[in-house]
């Protein structure tokens, strides 16, 4: 990707947070969040938390409108501060993965490559299918009470930003979890 192209690109941190080091973590990852969101072309982030035993999983998704902004930030000073500062927390480092499509979405917390797109069709389509039914049905008091909302073009600009919202914050990194296992099944090489 050229860095003149505006297309999203991802930033996926991964951190192992020894458990009793897991309150000091919490307090740098606000101060490293609010960091980034003041570097140019930030575009927003997403923390997603998982627990095994004697250590805290913490999967940072930062997006970023272009490459060029997103490698500013990761050799920044700013951050090599802050990492230098939260390395001691960390058990197995800090761990970066520069994603330039959506397959972050489908990347469980142990996974080092994205599922089969046939898997991530199936999990898509899980997601999506329930909410096309269910959305337009919860906007229709609205259209009903105020009929310009119920036109074609407000009607499913409310629809298509609602449903894409749920997907993006709510309902895909919940089936990414309970659908974990099967997307990427252990193999011989992870087990014990």
């Amino acid at each position: 990707m050229s860095e003149t192209q505006a297309e999203t690109v991802t930033l996926v941190v991964r951190h192992q947070v020894r458990s009793n080091h897991v309150p000091r973590y919490e307090a740098w990852l606000r101060r490293i969040i609010a960091t980034a969101s003041q570097c140019p072309g930030h575009l927003g982030v997403d923390v997603v938390r998982s627990r095994q035993p004697g250590v805290a999983q913490f999967t940072c998704v930062l997006r970023f409108a272009r490459l060029q902004q997103l490698q500013n930030w990761i050799e920044s000073e700013q951050r090599r501060q802050l990492i230098a500062e939260v390395e001691p927390l960390l058990r197995s480092g800090d761990q970066l993965e520069i994603a330039q499509d959506k397959a972050f979405w489908f990347v469980p917390d142990s996974a080092q490559a994205p599922p089969p797109r046939w898997k991530q069709s199936c999990v898509t389509f899980l997601v999506i299918l329930p909410l096309s039914l269910l959305v337009p049905l919860l906007w229709q008091p609205l259209f009903q009470r105020i009929p310009w909302f119920g036109g074609y073009l407000p009607s499913n600009v409310l629809i298509t930003l609602s449903i894409v919202l749920l997907v993006v914050y709510l309902f895909m990194p919940m089936a990414t979890r309970l659908f974990a296992a099967w997307l990427s099944p252990a193999t011989d090489e992870d087990l014990p």
